[in-house]
Order: structure tokens, then C-alpha cells, then sequence
């Protein structure tokens, strides 16, 4: 071992360094930035979190109230925790946190985006919401569900349809009868 100094090719940085996948400082205003780009994050957290407490406490609460626990509890806790995770994450990322680096993705940049599924889709949704007042729920979640699974690539004939019609039924009876969320029945209003 020799301790006149490193190896060559060795990095004079120590642990850190882009070999051990610890990106070195960047030096100025915007390399301070760059360097905490999840600040972002957390900014939007805090953000969302103060526009759901805002509404909560607009909120009319005099026809709904039937107890010590109202309507604005649930959002109050909810904006308030989005605050919370803001501030941690903002601490943490101050203190020189960082976000792994996502190793494990297997996606080629270089790939163009797949413009017919994404169309697909949206097809499948803007179909969903013209058909859903005429033909009904059951019919039209149908036919949603049918559509997502074939714009994602599916093509089981008979698997996919009868999926679809069990989560379109599944999702109307629990709406219904379990939550009291009426949705457009259809020319099945009756029968369901």
C-alpha cells in the first residue's frame, strides 16, 4: 500500500463523488437549486395543504352537522398533515436529503411516447363521459373499464369483458347502496 497519495483515476472527493452515485455541489445561485430541486415538492405539499384548509374553513357546515365531528374535520386533518410532510421534507432536504436515484427504471429516453395509447385512452374517457348520462353507469364503466384494459395492451376477448362488467356492477352497487352516491342507472335503473 503505498501513502503518498491516490491511485490513479482515484477520486481525490472521498465517499461521495459520482462513482459512489453521490452527485458532486454545483457552485453559484442556480447549482444551489438544482442541488435542491426537491424544495419543489415541497412547496407544492404545502401549497395543496393550505388550499384545503382554506376550503375546509369556507365551508358551510349548519345543514350537515350532526355531532361534535363535522364535515371540516377530515380536510382540516388532511391539510394540516400536508403541511406537516411539507416542512419535514424541507428540513430533510436543507439538511442535505436527497431522493434516490431511480436505478431500477428500465426506460429509454430515447423512445418516443406511445401517442396511439395515450389517445386510446383518451378516447376511452371522453366516450365515458358522453355515454354515461344516456346509457347509464353499468353500461358506460363497462365499456370504460373494457376500453382502458385493450388501450393498455389486453387483448383477452373473453376475460377482459367479463371483468369489466363485474367491476362496472361492483362499482355501481357499492356506490349505491354503500356510500348512497346515486349514479345515472341507464336503461338497467330498474333491474339494478
Amino acid at each position: 500500500m503505498n501513502s503518498a497519495g491516490p491511485e490513479p483515476g482515484a477520486s481525490e472527493t472521498g465517499a461521495g463523488g459520482p462513482e459512489h452515485g453521490v452527485p458532486e455541489p454545483r457552485a453559484g445561485v442556480a447549482g444551489w437549486f438544482q442541488d435542491r430541486s426537491e424544495l419543489v415538492v415541497s412547496v407544492l405539499l404545502a401549497g395543496a395543504g393550505a388550499v384545503v384548509i382554506v376550503d375546509a374553513m369556507r365551508m358551510s357546515t349548519s345543514f350537515t352537522q350532526r355531532g361534535p365531528v363535522g364535515p371540516k374535520a377530515m380536510p382540516l386533518v388532511v391539510g394540516a398533515l400536508l403541511v406537516v410532510v411539507a416542512v419535514a421534507l424541507a428540513f430533510d432536504v436543507l439538511r442535505g436529503g436527497r431522493g434516490e436515484a431511480e436505478g431500477g427504471e428500465d426506460v429509454d429516453l430515447s423512445t418516443p411516447p406511445e401517442w396511439r395509447t395515450v389517445a386510446l385512452l383518451v378516447g376511452v374517457f371522453v366516450a365515458n363521459i358522453v355515454l354515461i348520462d344516456i346509457v347509464g353507469f353499468p353500461i358506460a364503466g363497462t365499456l370504460l373499464f373494457w376500453g382502458a384494459a385493450f388501450a393498455l395492451g389486453s387483448r383477452h376477448w373473453v376475460r377482459d369483458p367479463l371483468i369489466a362488467v363485474a367491476l362496472a356492477l361492483v362499482t355501481y352497487v357499492v356506490f349505491g347502496e354503500l356510500l348512497g352516491v346515486t349514479l345515472p342507472g341507464g336503461p338497467l335503473e330498474g333491474v339494478l
